[in-house]
């Protein structure tokens, strides 16, 4: 896709719930942007798919390096597509992964290819639909099997109440391999207290759990993403040093103790319960 385009030759699309997607020129690190209304979604990088723009999304990289032995192939399942920025990073970073792409709409899906081709030599699946009725119906070779499922699910700028509650992380942990890891990003802010509700949800359902985010995010309840990862198996603690040298800086990894006083008193999600995540203020959007 060419980098020179008039205001008025932007590409985009209209999704099914009527809101507009956009693929707009990166606005500070080059590359390109997709944008679900005014929400910043994905940023891509076609000369570098190693190159993670976002902050949440690189420390999403930084713990997917650490999975088994560096290039080593990946079963990865992703779950809500953007502009593809994660399957693109593992294909590059892990040649040979078999991955499959879940998300809800067609329209985004076929925007993304026109405009920013995927790789021709990846092993990339893509299956339309809801991502937890999708997850809940794919192949049963894959039971068991996948090390690497990521879920970042979002309606605009908030997650779906369905794709928060323990029904929903125990469709995910019944796709993990013994080893699997599972993250998922999450936006919070004033309090943290769905961030809190979710990190004890997916302790329920897998023991070994830490969060990632910035100190301001962990440490205040300033509105950002926190990244959940988790897996049936310990999650290999000389990890964090590499977690936290690979930034953004300043990084902050909850394990443990933190993590326990971090989620103390947080009910559970349910089905019967389950609100989406907060929406934010217009204004965090604003660079």
């Amino acid at each position: 896709m060419a980098r020179t385009r008039d205001s008025d030759d932007i590409p985009g699309v209209r999704l099914s719930d009527g809101r507009s997607a956009r693929i707009i020129p990166g606005r500070f690190a080059g590359g390109w942007e997709l944008v679900v209304e005014t929400t910043p979604q994905s940023h891509v990088d076609l000369d570098d798919p190693s190159h993670l723009h976002f902050e949440y999304v690189a420390r999403m990289g930084a713990v997917i390096d650490q999975l088994g032995f560096p290039g080593q192939p990946l079963t990865a399942v992703h779950l809500g597509a953007g502009a593809m920025t994660l399957p693109r990073y593992v294909e590059h970073t892990r040649p040979g992964s078999r991955q499959q792409v879940i998300e809800l709409e067609q329209a985004l899906v076929d925007l993304v290819r026109e405009h920013l081709p995927l790789p021709r030599t990846g092993q990339l699946r893509v299956r339309i639909g809801d991502a937890r009725d999708v997850a809940a119906r794919l192949p049963a070779g894959l039971t068991g099997n996948v090390d690497l499922i990521v879920s970042d699910v979002f309606a605009g700028a908030q997650t779906p109440a369905h794709i928060t509650t323990v029904e929903y992380y125990r469709i995910l942990a019944g796709l993990l391999a013994p080893s699997g890891i599972l993250l998922i990003n999450i936006a919070d802010g004033n309090g943290l207290a769905f961030a809190r509700r979710q990190v004890a949800t997916v302790r329920s359902v897998l023991e070994h759990v830490v969060a990632l985010a910035e100190v301001r995010t962990l440490k205040s309840g300033r509105f950002g993403n926190i990244v959940i990862a988790a897996s049936a198996a310990p999650l290999p603690m000389e990890w964090l040093p590499r977690l936290m040298a690979a930034g953004p800086h300043p990084a902050k990894v909850a394990h443990g103790d933190e993590l326990d006083t971090f989620a103390r008193g947080a009910r559970i999600v349910t089905d019967a319960d389950a609100q989406p995540s907060p929406k934010p203020a217009a204004s965090v959007f604003e660079r």
